[in-house]
């Protein structure tokens, strides 16, 4: 599922990471140990195996997420679509083998009634949090 370019609130971003797709990959994708790395979410369940319409739900910044994937393409494409209350997102992460590192682009969309209103804020918060959410990647996929 690709992201809303016409969303309210939109972000990209990137980063090198000097480990393989196939380590990236593991990282991300255990959902479970999300808590364990990335301080900003509190929680984080998924009760199956990460495959196309698989729900998980999760605690980010205090916002509680239903999610469920859209895109499993192992060790390339991992995306989701989420909501919580007066919002919802299209967020997908792309993996690009570069010798033994990886190149993570990471993108997401936004809308609903809150985004629209809140949509300045949420779109400097949702750049920081992406940065933070891949130099976080990256430090555990570089273990």
């Amino acid at each position: 599922m690709k992201i809303n370019e016409n969303a309210p609130v939109k972000q990209a971003r990137e980063i090198k990471i000097n480990a393989r797709p196939e380590q990236v990959w593991a990282v991300l994708t255990d959902v479970n140990r999300w808590t364990e790395w990335n301080k900003k979410i509190t929680k984080a369940s998924m009760q199956n195996v990460a495959k196309s319409g698989t729900p998980f739900s999760w605690t980010v910044n205090g916002a509680k997420i239903k999610s469920v994937l859209d895109t499993v393409s192992e060790n390339h494409i991992f995306g989701w679509s989420g909501t919580t209350f007066g919002g919802s997102a299209i967020h997908n992460w792309y993996l690009q083998p570069n010798g033994n590192e990886t190149v993570v682009k990471v993108e997401e969309s936004m809308e609903g009634w809150l985004v629209w209103l809140f949509k300045s804020k949420m779109n400097s918060d949702l750049g920081n949090d992406m940065q933070y959410w891949l130099d976080m990647l990256k430090s555990e996929s570089e273990k």
